[in-house]
């Protein structure tokens, strides 16, 4: 059985991390999620640097983002996979409360997947997560992973 690969996470709100990954878990996706609070950490987590040096290189199923983040922020980071070979075809979906015309429109000049506005609500923000955790992770097919086919 081929193994599922994990989910991407990275958000800088503790609370909003948390609902996510509720969410998620809710929705008994069996994806291992990696929860990382900015930018740099999510380009480290792809690249298999840092503290994850040691990580099995395996390309998420997708790649769940916040604008707003310390360091480097989402459009920084969707910028940096979709210029790298390796990462280009990861699933990036923009999670944020930014609904300012400039950060979709540059989103989806960078090639964003999917360009979420985080609900206020508690259970619509949940409905939301579930919805987006359950299509990239169980029904999207994704080509073969970067790493094995030598992007990296």
């Amino acid at each position: 059985m081929q193994e599922l690969r994990p989910i991407l996470l990275a958000e800088d709100s503790p609370n909003d991390a948390e609902l996510t990954l509720e969410a998620l878990a809710d929705n008994n996706l069996a994806n291992r999620v990696t929860h990382v609070k900015d930018g740099v950490e999510a380009l480290e987590f792809l690249r298999c640097e840092g503290k994850y040096a040691s990580r099995k290189p395996v390309s998420p199923a997708v790649a769940i983002l916040d604008i707003k983040m310390p360091r480097m922020d989402g459009i920084e980071v969707l910028r940096a996979i979709r210029s790298d070979p390796a990462f280009k075809n990861i699933p990036v979906v923009m999670l944020t409360s930014s609904r300012e015309e400039q950060d979709v429109l540059r989103s989806y000049d960078l090639g964003i997947n999917a360009y979420v506005v985080k609900p206020v609500n508690f259970s619509d923000f949940v409905d939301a997560v579930k919805q987006l955790g359950g299509f990239w992770a169980l029904l999207n097919e994704l080509p073969p992973d970067g790493f094995s086919s030598g992007g990296k």
